[in-house]
């Protein structure tokens, strides 16, 4: 039964010094940081105390002189939601036209992005039906090689090579405006004269040619859309760049300066506020300072009178002065 009390003892002692060793670490921890000088030395019991600091909220509640609980609730410091600046009258001005030129921005660039979006629909509703043709014609294009090697010979491909010199079907790109965004647009012509009519002239000559006719669309059908798709990634590259930038400017650039405005305002207000404070405090001291004045002159024509009414009579100053005080006071004894 001693060794099971023993055990008891040392636990609790154990635990005893656990937790001063906790508590003395969170001191350490906690008097460390830099604005904890202001709550030194406030420790009233079941006591909540609250003050704003620079950098946030500091919260700490304390129990019999002990730490019972702590909590930081740090809001986002005011210079990541407004400028830094100084707060006058000239800043506020230059401040607002920001302002106003974001707003403008802001309003273009969405503009320019709903103009962006409407284009690229229109893109993905045009390679969609370009894709659906595609698969015709390169199918017609297909058969028709088809044709022409069953009835020429599969020599055809050796035939026309010979005849062909220079490529009379070519590709040249230019470029198109789409609200200020240039899209490669790619288009096919023909060069030159076509001299291969007499190609499969011994044999095959019909096939030869509706094949050439079939590859000829195959070609203006796979320009098209390659422009088309070219245009599509090019767009929406733009439309991600747009809408970020139109993100920027509604979520951080327009609301960092209207906080900044408000601040200034707000700072331009408590500065009115003082100055009429203070001319207050310098129009009460005049004030006082013009009473104490005529006190003064009032105090020094008294004696100066008083002085003179003790030469005439002979008498002394305090004599005189009670003299004077009591000539002013109404005999009620005396009727006249």
């Amino acid at each position: 039964m001693s060794v099971f009390r023993v055990l008891i003892h040392n636990l609790n002692l154990l635990i005893l010094i656990l937790t001063y060793t906790i508590r003395f670490s969170v001191y350490q921890v906690l008097f460390s940081l830099p604005d904890l000088d202001l709550f030194r030395g406030q420790r009233s019991p079941s006591d909540l105390r609250k003050q704003r600091s620079s950098d946030g909220d500091l919260y700490r509640c304390y129990h019999g002189g002990s730490l019972v609980c702590f909590s930081i609730f740090d809001k986002m410091s005011s210079q990541s939601q407004r400028l830094n600046v100084v707060p006058t009258v000239t800043m506020l001005g230059v401040v607002k036209a920001r302002l106003v030129g974001a707003t403008r921005g802001h309003a273009l660039l969405k503009k320019k992005s709903d103009a962006l979006t409407v284009q690229f629909r229109q893109i993905l509703k045009k390679i969609v039906s370009t894709k659906e043709s595609m698969g015709e014609v390169m199918k017609t294009s297909s058969f028709a090689l088809t044709e022409a090697k069953y009835v020429a010979g599969e020599n055809i491909k050796h035939i026309v090579l010979e005849n062909v010199q220079n490529a009379s079907i070519k590709v040249r790109s230019r470029q198109e405006n789409i609200a200020g965004v240039k899209l490669p647009k790619f288009e096919y012509f023909t060069e030159g004269e076509t001299k291969n009519d007499l190609t499969g002239l011994a044999r095959g000559g019909q096939q030869v040619q509706a094949c050439r006719a079939a590859y000829v669309k195959s070609i203006e059908v796979l320009v098209e859309l390659a422009s088309l798709q070219t245009s599509f990634l090019t767009l929406d590259v733009a439309i991600k760049t747009t809408n970020r930038r139109v993100n920027a400017l509604e979520n951080v650039v327009k609301p960092r300066l209207e906080n900044t405005i408000t601040y200034i305002k707000g700072e331009l207000d408590e500065l009115e506020r003082e100055d009429f404070f203070r001319l207050k405090k310098i129009q009460g001291y005049k004030k006082r300072e013009i009473e104490r004045q005529l006190a003064s002159a009032k105090q020094f024509s008294e004696d100066q009178l008083a002085e003179k009414v003790s030469l005439q009579r002979g008498i002394s100053v305090n004599s005189a002065h009670n003299f004077l005080s009591g000539g002013m006071q109404k005999d009620e004894d005396i009727i006249f």
